[in-house]
């Protein structure tokens, strides 16, 4: 049975990892860190700056990090103002209205870039529910994302999919109980299985997507007969 679908948003909805990639390789290098694609995906994509900060610069202050994570979402949201959703994602908005599907977004990004990037893809209206890593007692990998996207849908775990691009994402929403397919559009996709993805996919024009969508309804109307 499937009565939602929830929804991260960096990497999955939008690829915006080439922007933050540069803003964070950018703002390090302040630091006297220069660092590559393969670091990024491997210590910050994904997760909160919180603790990305903790990792790659625990010598500064809470009040440093704070500062120097504010300032770099606002070099992000600069770039980032044509950004354009996966391909895909506005039939599966359409097919999820058809079919009465209920949605969340459950992101890790901050606030202010949540609803910038909601604002500049059109879709502020698609959803009801928005879960913030940074308001919930801990952030993805932690499962209280998710586990909060299901309180506030009601419905149960074994009820819904997640959609996630990062290891970290894949982590929390597995953790939660969630059958989860995995975005390759920045990790490989044997990774984002290894890590608890039943599926992964380069976008939402993938017909294997389509098809675990379809007989999951195909179930619904079988058990209603």
């Amino acid at each position: 049975m499937l009565a939602a679908i929830l929804f991260d948003l960096d990497g999955t909805i939008v690829n915006t990892d080439p922007i933050h990639y540069q803003a964070w390789r950018e703002m390090l290098l302040n630091y006297n860190m220069e660092i590559d694609e393969s670091f990024y995906k491997s210590r910050i994509s994904g997760g909160t700056n919180e603790k990305i900060l903790q990792d790659i610069l625990p010598q500064l202050s809470p009040q440093s990090a704070a500062k120097f994570a504010e300032d770099k979402e606002a070099l992000f949201r600069e770039r980032a103002k044509n950004l354009k959703p996966m391909p895909g994602f506005s039939e599966l908005l359409q097919w999820t209205d058809t079919h009465q599907i209920k949605r969340a977004l459950v992101t890790n990004a901050p606030r202010l870039n949540a609803y910038f990037m909601l604002e500049i893809l059109g879709i502020k209206e698609a959803f009801e529910i928005v879960v913030l890593g940074e308001e919930c007692i801990a952030g993805k990998p932690d499962p209280a994302p998710y586990q909060q996207g299901l309180n506030k849908l009601g419905v149960k775990a074994e009820e819904t999919i997640a959609l996630e691009d990062s290891p970290s994402g894949i982590r929390s929403a597995v953790g939660a109980g969630i059958r989860t397919v995995g975005i390759a559009s920045t990790h490989d996709p044997k990774k984002l299985c290894e890590v608890g993805a039943f599926m992964a996919i380069p976008d939402f024009t993938d017909l294997q997507l389509w098809t675990v969508l379809n007989s999951l309804l195909e179930e619904v109307a079988a058990q209603s007969l």
